[in-house]
């Protein structure tokens, strides 16, 4: 695990990480004809999203904006996008972001009040979260490999640190 060692200057053995935005995906399986379902994110649940089967946009939109009400979540702390949807069945991917960008974070848990013959609704991890190095470091920051004697800045932002190699260092 890398250490700080004082305010903007942080020191560590090797190339700091840049992490990984978690990607999850929900799948709506079954032959579902309507009815709802809530989606909980650690502890905080969405309002019931009716489910549809119309127009695969507004279920994606609805989605999107029922996480994104949620106070852990918060405005861009997902982007919801079409997997393999097609009249409502198969798969929607959760993308987190915001200041959850750069994280592992847990497991969204679907709850279905869907209708129809074997409705589901689950989530599962498809691209697991990885923390960044030093994630909430200023832009600016700075981080020396100890290992090979070089100095990386983060030419990013505190929550999505972009870790730069300074000048022609070998």
């Amino acid at each position: 695990m890398p250490s700080i060692e004082g305010g903007l200057e942080y020191n560590m053995a090797g190339v700091p990480g840049a992490g990984t935005s978690e990607v999850q995906t929900l799948e709506f399986g079954g032959t579902p004809t309507g009815g709802s379902f809530k989606l909980t994110y650690d502890g905080y649940t969405t309002t019931a999203i009716t489910w549809i089967s119309s127009n695969d946009n507004t279920l994606i939109a609805a989605i999107d904006a029922a996480l994104e009400a949620l106070p852990n979540i918060g405005a861009s702390g997902v982007v919801v996008a079409d997997g393999t949807l097609t009249n409502g069945i198969g798969t929607v991917t959760i993308t987190f972001g915001g200041n959850l960008a750069k994280l592992a974070v847990n497991l969204i848990v679907a709850t279905s009040s869907l209708t129809g013959t074997l409705p589901t609704a689950v989530v599962t991890e498809t691209t697991p979260g990885v923390t960044a190095d030093f994630r909430g470091a200023s832009k600016g920051a700075t981080v020396q490999d100890t290992t090979n004697g070089v100095l990386y800045i983060n030419t990013g932002t505190a929550l999505v640190p972009i870790w730069t190699k300074v000048g022609t260092q070998t």
